[in-house]
């Protein structure tokens, strides 16, 4: 079998383009275009065709082409007749051409109608976004994600292999035969993500076919003592990460998930909640290169609609096809270690919701008896649906406990962020009841791990009330994270934590932003296009929260210094439930000097100092992990420094403030790009130390020379510029440019403001 890119020679509504493609990236916004949750991009038909001609080695050979993601609603044509249609954006499915291809041209037509809005609550982006491949097939042969490999144990390490057809199987020098066969791997390094190694299974079926598999040999277990990886106690550092790729828009690249995953692994993380539909196959594999642990959701919803044309409309029919889309393809990653049925659905509060709960879990552990079950419950949405209150609703009138009609209402996700807003990290106690785990129960005893979204309220009543069950905080605020984590520790049952978000992302506008400029902390209006909810901003960049969770884990080895913006003197900000603090990683605040500053010391020793030029601005007692100062901001150094409790020095950092001059410094991440990757760009206002200045903010517009430049931008989250335009402001000091490289040479990056210019050259090999 061959498996060969088919991205190129794509138009999209007549107009030349490399797949994979977002094509609502480069629409017009506007305040009348559609709702915040898509971050007010319009939608569209996107009709994408390419022409091509079938070689003569295809002849006798079965034609398959995989298209891993297409948003939404799609309908494939071969030469004007209609081979297929697909409605869910996130599953990837084949379409087979064998006896359809003409001899001479052929053109493939696909046409994604992502034109009835809303059907997200986030931005979904347009079209064909993930990577297309073609396979070519011996008939009767090997057919991609057709054969299994599972770990059967690890002490001796064995794994078996399964196929439909007979097959030879190598790794690492044993071998076996047949259809299902067990191997015994002589002193087998196992997979975690603490050593994330990765065997080769090299697959043949005849003279002729043949595949290679990566796999890690890894065993999962679990109980009410804990989740256990290779029998090794694992508690999950987690992070909720929607699909986007930031200024890319959905365009999903194999080196932007591997570059993100390579990020949250610096900063701390150990597992990635895929929220809330299945992850792209990059990720799952820089997941398993980088050994990050994986919650695999299959969807944001079931029969009831979270938006009038959202996938609720497509759920009984396709359900079942679609899951098991997801555990086929994704069965061979270990980095995948659960599986998620939904995220806050509220159709648990009746039987017709249990049912449905339950028939997702039987197919799960039919296609796939390694691995848990989970799924993100919201336990106060469930009790308001009971009650006849539910926030989610497709439009029709339903029929709560007790007959009481259920509230028509408009958009689903802005109801539940002004109730969360209102209520705060109080709904974390809204599972607390009797009543509510009474009703909740039938649904959460069919989980093989209870997924909680913002119910920690329950952690310590589940070892009296469930003593059998198993729990995580599937989602959770992340200034919660000191107290969640203690909870992690104290309870062997309470297995993990992912926080709301690791990284930010596009849509849902605002609804983790602190804003200096007014307005609610939920729905903003237009022009705020990203969420600013992450911890990590879209450029890459972590910030105080993300330190803190660091800090909290125990993974930072000196203090960190974090500071609120001191450039918005006397403004109080409008702050948001889902952001803890809005505090940034400088002390570069160009023409702020005498502003009130408040600086954040993150560390777990007893207490800090705090040194402005070297002269103390006091020393205080560190609380779950913080410390907080308030001085006035002076330019030059901040140093924090950390004491144990016998006053002895522990560790120390700083933060030093940019000098004039300042300039654009263009910082390519590689040196070195292979012909047609990507390669990401950092575009920062510095000063000759290569210190970022955080207060001199300038539109910038960026050029590229043997290459093209894909998006530049910056993690401003209102703004009415656009990723692809090659002109943005910085914020923070900050930007990005994504480029893709030529076949040869060197690629060329050059920004300037129309005064001051930077350049750099990325070698292509």
């Amino acid at each position: 079998m061959q498996k060969n890119t088919f991205n190129n020679g794509w138009t999209c509504n007549g107009k030349a383009v490399t797949l994979p493609h977002d094509a609502q990236i480069s629409e017009k916004r506007g305040a009348d275009v559609s709702n915040s949750g898509h971050g007010y991009f319009p939608g569209g038909v996107y009709t994408y065709e390419k022409v091509f001609t079938a070689p003569a080695e295809w002849e006798g050979k079965d034609i398959l082409i995989e298209f891993e993601g297409i948003y939404k609603n799609a309908t494939v044509s071969l030469n004007g007749k209609e081979l297929c249609f697909h409605p869910y954006g996130y599953t990837g499915f084949f379409v087979e051409l064998t006896d359809l291809i003409y001899d001479g041209e052929n053109k493939l037509t696909v046409v994604a109608d992502n034109s009835r809005l809303p059907n997200s609550r986030w931005y979904s982006g347009s079209g064909i976004y993930r990577p297309v491949w073609l396979h070519v097939c011996e008939k009767g042969g090997l057919r991609p994600e057709s054969v299994k490999i599972s770990t059967v144990s690890i002490d001796p390490a064995v794994v078996k292999i399964e196929s439909p057809v007979s097959v030879k199987a190598d790794v690492d020098g044993v071998s076996g035969e047949g259809t299902s066969f067990e191997l015994t791997i002589p002193n087998a390094k196992l997979w975690s993500d603490e050593t994330p190694y990765l065997y080769t299974a090299k697959i043949t079926a005849g003279e002729n076919d043949a595949i290679e598999i990566p796999f890690g040999i890894r065993q999962i277990t679990w109980s009410n003592k804990g989740l256990f990886i290779n029998g090794r106690e694992t508690l999950l550092r987690g992070g909720c990460v929607h699909h986007d790729s930031g200024i890319l828009g959905a365009a999903t690249y194999a080196e932007s998930e591997e570059r993100r995953v390579r990020i949250l692994k610096e900063n701390g993380f150990n597992a990635i909640r895929s929220s809330h539909n299945p992850a792209s196959r990059a990720l799952l594999d820089a997941c398993d290169k980088y050994g990050m642990y994986v919650m695999d959701e299959t969807f944001d919803m079931w029969y009831n609609r979270k938006n009038p044309y959202d996938y609720g409309v497509d759920f009984n029919d396709w359900w079942e096809r679609d899951t098991t889309a997801m555990v086929e393809r994704d069965f061979k990653h270990p980095s995948v270690i659960l599986y998620s049925i939904g995220n806050e659905v509220a159709e648990p509060f009746e039987q017709r919701g249990i049912d449905a709960g339950k028939a997702l879990v039987d197919l799960c552990h039919k296609l796939d008896s390694t691995r848990p079950v989970t799924c993100g419950t919201n336990l106060m949405i469930i009790s308001r649906a009971a009650k006849g209150q539910g926030i989610y609703q497709d439009g029709e009138q339903k029929t709560g406990t007790g007959g009481k009609k259920q509230k028509e209402g408009g958009n689903a996700s802005l109801a539940f962020n002004i109730m969360a807003s209102f209520i705060g990290t109080g709904m974390n106690k809204g599972g607390n009841s009797r009543k509510v785990d009474a009703l909740t129960t039938p649904f959460l005893d069919s989980l093989d791990i209870a997924g909680y979204n913002y119910g920690s309220g329950r952690y310590p009543l589940e070892k009296k009330a469930h003593p059998n069950r198993v729990v995580l905080g599937s989602e959770t605020f992340p200034q919660d994270i000191w107290k969640n984590w203690q909870m992690v520790k104290k309870y062997p049952y309470l297995v993990g934590d992912f926080m709301w978000t690791s990284w930010d992302y596009l849509g849902e506008a605002g609804i983790g932003a602190w804003s200096y400029t007014g307005g609610m902390p939920f729905n903003r209006p237009y022009p705020w296009v990203l969420a600013g909810a992450g911890v990590i901003d879209i450029l890459g960049i972590p910030d105080g929260s993300c330190k803190y969770a660091a800090t909290v884990w125990g993974v930072e080895g000196n203090p960190v210094i974090a500071v609120k913006p001191v450039n918005h003197p006397g403004v109080r900000p409008s702050k948001s439930v889902w952001r803890g603090t809005n505090a940034i990683l400088s002390w570069s605040w160009a023409g702020c000097k005498g502003n009130k500053a408040e600086v954040e010391v993150y560390s777990d020793q007893t207490t800090v100092e705090l040194l402005l030029n070297g002269k103390s601005a006091g020393r205080k007692k560190v609380k779950e992990c913080r410390a907080i100062f308030k001085v006035k901001y002076v330019p030059g150094t901040v140093t924090a420094v950390a004491y144990d409790a016998s006053g002895r020095e522990t560790g120390r950092s700083e933060l030093i403030s940019a000098a004039a001059p300042l300039k654009i410094a263009v910082r390519p991440e590689k040196a070195d790009v292979r012909p047609g990757g990507i390669v990401y760009v950092p575009v920062n206002i510095e000063d000759a130390n290569g210190i970022v200045e955080s207060n001199a903010d300038r539109k910038l517009t960026v050029t590229v020379e043997g290459g093209e430049l894909l998006a530049f931008g910056s993690a401003n989250p209102c703004t009415e510029e656009q990723y692809h335009t090659g002109s943005f402001t910085t914020y923070y000091g900050r930007a990005l440019a994504v480029v893709r490289a030529g076949e040869t040479g060197f690629v060329k990056v050059t920004a300037t403001d129309g005064d001051k210019t930077g350049s750099s050259e990325i070698a292509v090999k």
